[in-house]
């Protein structure tokens, strides 16, 4: 039997609308309904928790806790890992909001089965978690920032280094903006930031172009398995200036490159209060296949089937990349935009690829094709309760 990953047992305490409440399920498609505001979208933030990162609102951890509470949450579940059965808890512990920083991001507590952790970026060594929310249904409309971060995200499901190579980029950027704020002429203190700048920036953009290629395949895999698919196939390419040299030269000749960029546009970049050039100004391009049209000029359906076009192939890619566990799907008010076709068809690749999904919607109905194969629950003022 092949590994599966899958949420056993989840406890909330104190986050957001929830005082206090607890899920026993099994490894199928479970669907939550429930009207809007009824806590379903907190529910599933709380599983994006179960993986590195800030969740998926991607709001201060200080917000997380319930209003009126002593300002601490928890989440904790015991679930079925890529390294076995594990217990997993995360939280916020009271008045930790009072010592974070200004953007509220630090103080989060991981332990793993009971033994405390040095940050969330253990997680990943556990469970894969993708999710689709209803803020995602502009990203092809939307500003290029959203489509890295979309992009950025998928590369961290199996590149864990990433978020590190990342990280370092924008701290030396953050410097060179600030010394070219300060009038700081030196060169030897900009050459630094921007050798950095150019080592991680061309990193960067790699892992990307990689990311798209393999992306590209399974695309492709998909298409043929399933021309008349009801999510199309679509094409997709990076647009940005290092990516273009990275097609040309070594990586070695694009950092070279790139270096010479950042010390000949000093003035300019001084002048704008920003860096101009760079891996943070890249965009992804995605294009219906079948029509050659691109995503951003497709109606709202084509836009949300091309969305979990793309979401689904990564959950097939991870499935493949970890020998057959599927990452574990957070799917909020999924079925919005969708007709029945595109909802049968989006249950029977969940079933498919045997993936612990969580579904989020308003009416129960319109997960009546699973009926026979995933579990209902209703969720109404912060009460959880399985639905017959």
């Amino acid at each position: 039997m092949s590994l599966a990953l899958w949420v056993e047992r989840l406890t909330l305490t104190n986050f957001r609308s929830y005082v206090s409440a607890s899920v026993s399920t099994d490894a199928r498609p479970q669907v939550i309904v429930g009207a809007n505001g009824s806590g379903k979208t907190n529910l599933l933030e709380a599983l994006s928790l179960l993986s590195p990162g800030t969740g998926l609102r991607r709001v201060p951890f200080v917000d997380l806790a319930r209003a009126g509470g002593d300002g601490s949450f928890a989440v904790a579940a015991h679930a079925h890992t890529l390294a076995g059965p594990a217990d997993i808890g995360t939280g916020l512990a009271a008045g930790a909001g009072s010592g974070a920083r200004a953007d509220g991001r630090s103080g989060r507590i991981v332990r793993i089965d009971g033994a405390a952790q040095s940050g969330s970026g253990v997680l990943a060594d556990y469970l894969e978690i993708v999710w689709v929310t209803p803020a995602m249904d502009g990203l092809f409309t939307g500003p290029a920032s959203e489509r890295r971060r979309f992009l950025d995200r998928l590369i961290l499901c199996f590149d864990h280094s990433y978020r590190t190579i990342a990280g370092r980029f924008e701290r030396a950027m953050t410097s060179r903006n600030r010394l070219l704020s300060d009038g700081v002429r030196d060169n030897a203190q900009l050459s630094g930031f921007e050798q950095v700048m150019a080592e991680t920036g061309v990193a960067v953009a790699a892992a990307r172009l990689e990311a798209v290629a393999a992306m590209a395949a399974i695309v492709e895999k998909r298409r043929a398995r399933d021309p008349n698919s009801a999510f199309p196939w679509s094409s997709f390419r990076l647009a940005g200036t290092i990516e273009d040299d990275l097609k040309r030269l070594s990586a070695i000749e694009a950092e070279d490159a790139y270096a010479q960029v950042l010390r000949e546009t000093r003035e300019r970049d001084r002048a704008a209060g920003r860096t101009l050039d760079g891996p943070h100004r890249s965009d992804l391009i995605v294009e219906h296949g079948p029509k050659a049209l691109e995503a951003r000029q497709c109606s709202t359906g084509e836009q949300k089937a091309l969305l979990l076009g793309l979401v689904l192939a990564h959950a097939e890619l991870l499935t493949e990349r970890q020998e057959g566990a599927a990452p574990i799907l957070l799917l909020d008010e999924i079925t919005a935009h969708l007709d029945v076709h595109r909802r049968a068809a989006l249950f029977a690749e969940i079933l498919r690829l045997g993936a612990q999904a969580w579904m989020t919607g308003t009416d129960a109905d319109a997960f009546s094709a699973l009926r026979e194969n995933a579990r209902f629950w209703g969720v109404e003022e912060g009460k959880i309760t399985p639905l017959p």
